[in-house]
């Protein structure tokens, strides 16, 4: 299969010590309270990321920060929402990979380059395929071979529809040739209550959601899509590894702001998100939710957008993935 590097990890992570340039943000800024719109539901690796940067911000004499779940249709509900906020600053979107997957997709009303304004490209995360502990599953190929001699038996689900962890679904279907069965949820949250519920067998999660599940031994992680094996979960291997497929890709999370944000307010912003993000406290709180910092802000995190855009076009149209 064609190998995709949609790398997070692959973007120079010693930016975030590259950002004392910002100017820091001007009265004005810190009077007004910082709402974060997060499409996704709470509990998710997204929302995590959001609260750890709306305790982080006020700390370093930020603005005050509220953070506004806005989950559904794909994520489109709350970006819609944040791309017609006024452009004065005080509203940002929380973004991931399905930001970038839902306009090749021909799906909702916005365009990267047209309606938001890069700020900063946060963190990356892994994503693992995970199964309950108490399955008969200890290896991915086991799995594979399972749903191979049950065909229409086994369902995989994922927070989605269209989205990365989606993807990362119909790349081991049609590597591995299996007929299953993938149930959509609203994010990572329900899909994993649906799996211990036994109402799925497979979930591919973002791992913040499922780190202490995984640590306490209720989920077994099968395989992760990383370029190398997760720090945090050396017995797991990368779908490199099992020789099933070269795709790899992460998970990024990075901030956006209505089109027409001011310069001096975007400035504000990055400088806000950046010196949150290499607080001395932050670093064990990003490794505790398997968190990577990145910190790119501006025209580079633009930059990466628009590539991950163009390799996720290639990927669906390969895929023949659909938005229903």
């Amino acid at each position: 299969m064609t190998k995709f590097n949609i790398l997070a990890g692959a973007c120079a992570t010693a930016a975030v010590l590259a950002l004392g340039f910002l100017a820091a943000p001007d009265a004005e800024a810190q009077s007004k309270t910082l709402k974060i719109v997060v499409p996704y539901s709470p509990g998710s690796g997204p929302d995590i990321l959001s609260r750890l940067m709306s305790e982080q911000i006020p700390h370093d004499g930020g603005p005050s920060v509220l953070v506004e779940n806005r989950a559904g249709g794909g994520t489109l509900i709350g970006t819609e929402a944040a791309m017609r906020s006024d452009p004065d600053g005080s509203t940002v979107l929380l973004v991931a990979n399905t930001f970038a997957i839902n306009p090749p997709l021909k799906r909702g009303n916005y365009e990267i380059e047209k309606n938001f304004e890069p700020v900063c490209y946060l963190a990356a995360t892994p994503m693992v395929l995970v199964v309950q502990s108490s399955s008969p599953w200890k290896t991915l190929k086991e799995l594979v071979d399972d749903a191979k001699a049950r065909p229409g038996k086994v369902t995989f689900a994922s927070g989605g529809p269209a989205s990365s962890l989606h993807v990362s679904i119909e790349v081991l279907r049609l590597a591995t040739k299996i007929d299953i069965n993938y149930v959509p949820y609203g994010g990572s949250g329900p899909a994993i209550n649906a799996l211990l519920g036994g109402h799925v067998q497979a979930v591919w999660a973002d791992y913040p959601t499922v780190v202490s599940q995984l640590a306490s031994g209720t989920l077994r992680g099968l395989v992760t899509t990383s370029g190398k094996r997760v720090a945090q979960l050396p017995d797991v291997p990368t779908l490199t590894e099992t020789g099933i497929s070269n795709y790899q890709a992460d998970i990024f999370y990075g901030i956006m702001a209505p089109a027409k944000t001011p310069p001096e307010a975007l400035n504000s912003l990055a400088h806000s998100f950046s010196t949150a993000l290499k607080a001395p406290d932050m670093a064990p709180k990003l490794a505790k939710q398997g968190l990577n910092p990145v910190g790119i802000c501006g025209a580079e995190f633009g930059k990466f957008l628009k590539g991950m855009s163009a390799d996720y076009a290639r990927i669906i149209k390969e895929a023949g993935i659909k938005t229903n």
